[in-house]
């Protein structure tokens, strides 16, 4: 499988494991504690997990993530933008709840994204047509 088809297929899975969540299971399944938090940042996790896989396969024209430099950068400036979308949720007009558990989360789905697609996915996967 091409990396470019891997990475849109992941990213419409993921997509859909968040709406599922969001949108199914939170509001309608009253869950215990564990399972509870667990289901409260899996939308973070996955979406910031995420990021790098949906940046390739939607701007691989314009940003090179097979260069470490860049990988390393984009995760950095996907990471300030995620903390600046939390902290707009402190603003009361949005409606939402700020949580530092969910920048935790972001933090957590990032470094893993970015571990796996510099040690593994562009760096290996990208040899094969």
């Amino acid at each position: 499988m091409m990396l470019r088809s891997f990475c849109k297929y992941s990213v419409i899975t993921g997509t859909i494991i968040i709406w599922i969540i969001k949108f199914a299971l939170r509001p309608y399944i009253h869950f215990t504690q564990p399972a509870k938090y667990l289901l409260g940042i899996a939308p973070n996790l996955l979406g910031a997990f995420l990021l790098p896989l949906g940046c390739y396969w939607l701007l691989n024209k314009y940003i090179n993530l097979h260069v470490d430099k860049q990988l390393r950068w984009f995760c950095a400036v996907c990471f300030c933008l995620l903390i600046i979308n939390e902290v707009l949720q402190l603003i009361p007009i949005f409606g939402r709840t700020f949580d530092y558990n969910d920048i935790a989360a972001s933090a957590a789905g990032l470094t893993g994204a970015y571990f796996l697609c510099s040690k593994y996915l562009f760096k290996k996967l990208a040899t094969y047509p």
